[in-house]
């Protein structure tokens, strides 16, 4: 029963003689919150679903999910879904480097071969492709300063090329920079 509960990632009971029993129990570490169509869930870096995002989870400062599949997976199971799959690789990739998980604000797997990554505080898509995620994400925080002072304002950044970024600058919607003539 004890690791029926979502929040158990393992559980181990030891028998000490002559009348104790040890248990050892492994929680779950929240890894991002996922949105499934409409709802909001605190999963792993496996994927795997903890609970219903709410009020009581409001203090976590995780990254958004989207991308994926319209119904969660059943809770404490992980995610199957490639979308799923892909986003619980960069998820675990990125727990070997907390100050590179703490700047991620959201990723999007839609494209199941392409994780795309938005940090806290910038609007600049990263796309990192299905693996290295680490490296590339590094790449980009080591060069960002040089590429805003090559091109000031960057829609995206694509880091899925060996030694090659591409950079797609923003560009400005001329009909909504019109003035009111009124």
């Amino acid at each position: 029963r004890l690791l029926s509960s979502p929040w158990v990632a393992d559980a181990h009971l030891r028998r000490v003689l002559p009348g104790t029993v040890r248990v050892t129990v492994v929680e779950r570490r929240p890894a991002a919150v996922a949105r499934f169509d409409e709802e909001l869930y605190v999963i792993d870096e496996r994927g795997a679903v903890i609970d219903q995002f709410g009020p009581n989870y409001a203090e976590l400062d995780l990254p958004i999910v989207d991308g994926l599949d319209m119904a969660p997976p059943p809770a404490g199971r992980a995610a199957e879904d490639p979308h799923a799959v892909l986003a619980a690789r960069l998820l675990g990739a990125l727990q070997a480097r907390p100050d590179l998980a703490a700047r991620v604000s959201q990723v999007d797997v839609s494209d199941a071969r392409n994780a795309v990554v938005l940090l806290k505080g910038e609007s600049t898509l990263l796309r990192l492709g299905e693996d290295r995620f680490v490296d590339r994400l590094q790449s980009y925080v080591d060069l960002a300063s040089t590429l805003r002072d090559r091109v000031a304002l960057l829609d995206y950044v694509d880091l899925r090329f060996d030694e090659r970024i591409y950079v797609r600058p923003q560009t400005v919607d001329r009909k909504s920079t019109r003035l009111n003539s009124s």
